[in-house]
């Protein structure tokens, strides 16, 4: 069984068949998902879902494209939120240099407040890091979140940084662009990460894996992303969906199905 820890199946690209779309994946192997907002609207709808449904849960906050349109009275609304049971992350949070839809400066001040917030509710981080490594690790550094937990959603860059994060002991995150052919760094990620520092998802509807890349994607695709890590680690695919699955309820403070039956 598989848990994909970060979709966005609160995104327009799901509204015609969402209900039958997730209703759909138990019997596709899917045991939770872990639906991320990027903004105060998504978020609300994140915690919608997780109300909905018994295996989705929500992460709460304000994407880097956002920031330049995030608000004070925002930051409360995110804080009423996260009050709510089935919210066991913030996130998506982070940097983003690659656009810069917002300024630098602004992106960096509400990561901070973001940052600060997990630390009051004492809830994890869900990160989004696009060429920004070297403030996103100094605004890590100085604003820790809360018991220093943090995940690197979709991580893309090189194992030397990966070491820096898994020293501070972040965990990483991959999805479908490790199972692309030209995806050097995110296979050698998936060779050398410590098992119990790495959790998988799809990130959809983006990110679609191989062979399906330009369609949509959705949470049952994770199992390609399971199946291309075991290969290139030599294991059984089993093991790969077993142990990121404990990873993830570990991280985001979810009983398993498991712990539930013993």
């Amino acid at each position: 069984m598989l848990f994909d820890s970060h979709a966005h199946l609160d995104d327009e690209q799901f509204d015609a068949d969402r209900d039958a779309l997730i209703t759909g994946l138990p019997a596709r192997g899917i045991s939770y998902v872990l639906n991320a907002g990027d903004s105060l609207a998504s978020s609300g709808r994140a915690v919608e879902l997780a109300e909905k449904y018994d295996f989705i849960y929500a992460a709460v906050g304000i994407h880097p494209h956002e920031a330049v349109r995030m608000k004070e009275e925002d930051l409360k609304a995110l804080a009423e939120l996260v009050r709510h049971p089935k919210v066991v992350a913030i996130g998506e949070i982070g940097l983003d240099y690659h656009y810069d839809d917002s300024p630098r400066d602004v992106q960096k001040k509400r990561f901070v407040d973001q940052l600060e917030l997990s630390s009051e509710e004492n809830l994890p981080v869900i990160i989004h890091d696009r060429e920004a490594h070297g403030d996103m690790l100094d605004l890590l550094k100085s604003h820790q979140p809360a018991r220093g937990k943090c995940v690197m959603h979709s991580y893309s860059g090189s194992w030397e940084m990966a070491k820096v994060l898994l020293d501070m002991g972040c965990l990483l995150s991959l999805g479908g662009p490790v199972t692309f052919k030209n995806a050097v760094k995110a296979a050698e990620i998936a060779e050398k990460i410590p098992l119990e520092s790495l959790l998988i998802e799809t990130d959809s509807p983006y990110l679609t894996p191989h062979p399906y890349r330009g369609r949509r994607n959705d949470p049952g695709m994770v199992r390609l992303v399971a199946e291309r890590i075991a290969q290139i680690r030599g294991m059984e695919y089993n093991e790969v969906a077993r142990i990121t699955l404990e990873n993830a309820c570990r991280f985001f403070g979810i009983r398993s199905s498991a712990e539930h039956q013993g």
